[in-house]
């Protein structure tokens, strides 16, 4: 599952399945066609792709997902962190802070989502 990688398109096909799942491949189809404008075999190619790397499944009929939005978008930014900082959150938090400066509201936020970390040690 960490290997998945998913481009601009396919990550907005990945959210309509998220947002509407579970749903049927025809109620996936229009629904394509309508927000990216896709024929239906671009659909289930794109699909059968996504299945084929373990993020969805197409059981008769039914699309949904085997690992939630949540938990994929997880995964992606743990590797992202190992790979690109040698798994250090601080050197990853230090790069982003020096371009971009946290609002008071965010350090609170991280503030109290390390402290909520500490009691549950």
């Amino acid at each position: 599952m960490n290997e998945i990688q998913l481009g601009v398109i396919e990550s907005k096909f990945a959210d309509i399945i998220w947002e509407n799942e579970p749903l049927s491949s025809s109620a996936l189809v229009k629904l394509c066609e309508e927000r990216l404008t896709w024929k239906k075999s671009t659909t289930f190619t794109v699909l059968r792709r996504l299945c084929d790397k373990g993020l969805f499944k197409n059981e008769k009929g039914v699309v949904s997902s085997l690992i939630s939005k949540q938990d994929f978008y997880s995964l992606q930014s743990e590797r992202f962190v190992e790979d690109t900082f040698d798994g250090s959150l601080p050197a990853f938090i230090a790069a982003f802070t020096a371009r971009k400066k946290l609002s008071k509201e965010e350090i609170l936020l991280l503030r109290n989502m390390i402290d909520e970390y500490k009691e549950e040690q």
